[in-house]
């Protein structure tokens, strides 16, 4: 997603806050005092490996556990103080889908309508309008036991959808789908979001998911978060960016390798790597070196380091980073860079 840019989330209203958020069990210490804000109406993703207290999050914000310390706003009410207030505004899907296999799609969804009190003919027309909305009309007097995994979360997703919530939890929302299924449920959270305007708190281990989804991402590592920002912004953070050109022949990529100077040349493939940052500036920097010194380059391709490469690095398990080199230091690159 990405599509809402930082300086309007900054105006827009608080949907979680959470100060000096910390939990333990026992000796063991899950969340060191976390910190988190997340405005109205984007999606926010937590990422961090298997322990790292992601569930252990979505539980003390969703009030199905306290915190041992620490203060938390969702929807503007006090979790400690008004928790009823908080439950009537969220909604939450979980790993697996909670879903009963012995009742249809449509009693499901009626189940919950009954849950939340509302009127008969007020659940059937939500459950009615969540069938359609999801593609599961044709499938709503089937016994959910005969359901596909997809089909599974999606309904599960509607199941979440019937009270109305302004702000939903999905914890690893799409875990065990194929792809296909996984599009499907990325393009309706973000239907959510655009049309409705909902708040969506994800934890994912898919990292492409959070690259497509998420307007702002927090990594959790050992209890505490250890970077966040856009998943932009995240990139930037690790090394090994660069501007791979190739050239058709052995003369210009010579002539290239000495203008650039800082730079990896290998001669079986006639290219050249040369670092950066994959910014607008960089590139143009680089550009504009070819441009002056009439040297001729065949195709140029931008690499940037993926998510992969931030929560490899950030949470302590990434392989050996390579050599890390400065732009090259021409004048044209100096003055595009210092914009």
């Amino acid at each position: 997603m990405n599509s809402v840019s930082t300086a309007a989330t900054a105006t827009r209203a608080v949907a979680i806050s959470a100060r000096g958020l910390r939990k333990s069990y026992g000796d063991k210490v899950v969340l060191d005092g976390i910190d988190l804000r997340i405005p109205e109406g984007t999606v926010f993703a937590l990422l961090g490996p298997n322990g790292a207290g992601k569930t252990t999050t979505v539980e003390i914000l969703s009030t199905l556990i306290a915190p041992d310390a620490g203060e938390v706003r969702v929807g503007g009410h006090d979790m400690t103080k008004d928790p009823g207030a908080v439950r009537r505004l969220i909604g939450v899907t979980g790993q697996f889908a909670a879903v009963d296999g012995l009742l249809t799609a449509e009693e499901n969804l009626l189940l919950m309508a009954d849950l939340h009190h509302l009127p008969r003919a007020e659940g059937r027309r939500r459950a009615a309008g969540l069938l359609e909305r999801f593609e599961l009309t044709e499938a709503a007097r089937t016994n959910v036991a005969a359901f596909s995994g997809g089909m599974r979360r999606k309904l599960d997703l509607a199941m979440t959808l019937v009270g109305d919530p302004r702000i939903i939890f999905l914890d690893e929302p799409t875990t065990g789908l194929d792809p296909r299924s996984r599009r499907v449920m990325w393009e309706l959270i973000r239907n959510l979001v655009t049309e409705q305007g909902v708040t969506i708190f994800l934890t994912t281990q898919y990292l492409e998911e959070a690259d497509q989804l998420a307007d702002h991402i927090a990594v959790l590592d050992h209890g505490g978060i250890v970077a966040q920002g856009t998943a932009r912004e995240l990139k930037r953070l690790i090394p090994g960016g660069h501007v791979l050109l190739r050239f058709a022949d052995e003369a210009r990529l010579s002539a290239a390798a000495g203008i650039f100077g800082v730079a990896t040349r290998d001669d079986e493939s006639l290219t050249l790597q040369i670092p950066g940052d994959g910014s607008i500036a960089g590139l143009r920097a680089v550009l504009d070196v070819l441009d002056t010194t009439g040297v001729e380059a065949e195709s140029l391709t931008v690499h940037t380091p993926d998510l992969d490469d931030v929560f490899l690095t950030l949470t302590g398990h990434a392989r050996p980073a390579p050599a890390v080199h400065a732009v090259p230091t021409v004048p044209s690159a100096s003055k595009e860079s210092d914009r």
